[in-house]
């Protein structure tokens, strides 16, 4: 009997290791990557990195730290003050996860690199250099800074690229109600008249005339415009063309170009200060950068940097960066702080950004609106002079 029950018990203790294995995800999973993709964003990671590095700061070990973190996730009344999008399911297990790998003896570092689709490898490199070094609570506080410095200089960009282009919008779409709905109502009584219009009627009702004629044309090459933009952007060398164009724009090129900068001085900057090799900081600062020129430009740094060639050398020889960026570079490497000059550089093009962002605004709104206002004054104009004409007559 004893050795039926020990035997039975190994059973049960067999069984149960089993499904613990079948339960925990692999160390490289293909899905979650795809499953997870673009259901956390920015601001639900840099509130995660800022509440853990609390936590640390605290004093709590780092698996309960982790276990407040679930609970915090978990909790119905997370949604208030906060984020609700962190109450998501996916971010949740991924962070349950990360609790319970860590807890069995994974480094962290390790367990956030098996959810690639949650934590980016900027998140996971900076957390491995903070547990290479000891300083796991100052790099999570860095990673939400800098993730911080990221939303608000992106939210700026969109609100300044998103004002003019609703108001351009609502100024096309009441154009075209004019030209299709109303022009064509009034200036059929003029046809009918059989009086001689003055040019700019005769030129309103042509414009109303083709747009009606011709409105499935238009739709149909705005459309293959859409799917051709689409199509160049999944390519790498339409892509590389249109990142070229972007940054030719009048008023939006430069000022995107300056938020490239600042987010590769400040992400290289960060990751070295944190302790990763140089190589190692650059090749993630590449990922980091979303315009694929800037991008191809710090592979070629890269590649030079590694070969010996110093940083600001490397810069300098693309033709890409502005002077003040390689010379300021050379001068941190003269002093032995080149950390602390890209932070510079990042705080110095964060200000032009901002700057670039209140000129842009400014001058955007008053343009839409004068072209807005012509329009719709020659449209009046174009109706109200054949009436002055009539009566005049009579």
């Amino acid at each position: 009997m004893p050795v039926l029950e020990s035997q039975f018990a190994n059973d049960l203790r067999r069984e149960a290791a089993e499904a613990r294995q079948q339960s925990r995800r692999p160390a490289a999973p293909a899905k979650p990557a795809t499953d997870i993709l673009r259901r956390t964003g920015t601001k639900d990671l840099c509130r995660i990195a800022r509440q853990l590095s609390a936590l640390l700061h605290a004093g709590m070990p780092l698996v309960p730290a982790i276990s407040a973190l679930v609970e915090q996730l978990e909790s119905p009344t997370n949604a208030k003050g906060g984020s609700p999008s962190l109450r998501k399911k996916p971010l949740v297990q991924a962070i349950r996860q990360v609790r319970d790998d860590v807890n069995e003896g994974v480094s962290m570092a390790d367990a956030l690199a098996r959810h690639p689709g949650v934590f980016s490898p900027l998140f996971v490199s900076m957390v491995s250099a903070g547990e290479s070094s000891g300083a796991l609570e100052e790099v999570l506080a860095r990673i939400a800074d800098i993730l911080e410095k990221r939303v608000q200089l992106v939210g700026k960009v969109k609100a300044a690229i998103t004002y003019p282009v609703v108001m351009a919008t609502v100024a096309v779409a009441v154009v075209v109600f004019l030209i299709s709905y109303v022009v064509p109502g009034i200036t059929k009584l003029f046809t009918e008249m059989n009086h001689a219009l003055p040019w700019p009627t005769r030129f309103l009702i042509s414009v109303s005339h083709y747009s009606q004629v011709y409105v499935g044309a238009i739709v149909g090459l705005l459309c293959a415009a859409v799917v051709g933009i689409v199509a160049m952007n999944k390519n790498r060398e339409g892509k590389a063309w249109m990142d070229r164009m972007i940054l030719k724009l009048p008023l939006f090129g430069p000022l995107l170009f300056r938020l490239e900068i600042a987010r590769l001085t400040r992400t290289l900057g960060t990751l070295m200060k944190s302790g990763l090799p140089v190589i190692s900081a650059m090749e993630i600062t590449q990922r980091v950068i979303q315009n694929s020129l800037i991008a191809q430009a710090m592979q070629s740094i890269r590649d030079s940097v590694q070969k010996g060639e110093n940083i600001a050398g490397a810069m300098k020889t693309t033709g890409l960066f502005p002077p003040v960026v390689y010379h300021l570079i050379a001068t941190g490497q003269m002093s032995g702080n080149i950390e602390d000059g890209l932070i510079d550089i990042a705080e110095m093009y964060d200000a032009e950004v901002e700057a670039s962002v209140r000129t842009l605004t400014s001058l955007l709104e008053p343009v839409i609106l004068l072209a807005m206002g012509g329009i719709v004054t020659f449209i009046v104009l174009a109706i109200l002079l054949p009436i002055f004409e009539i009566n005049q007559a009579l």
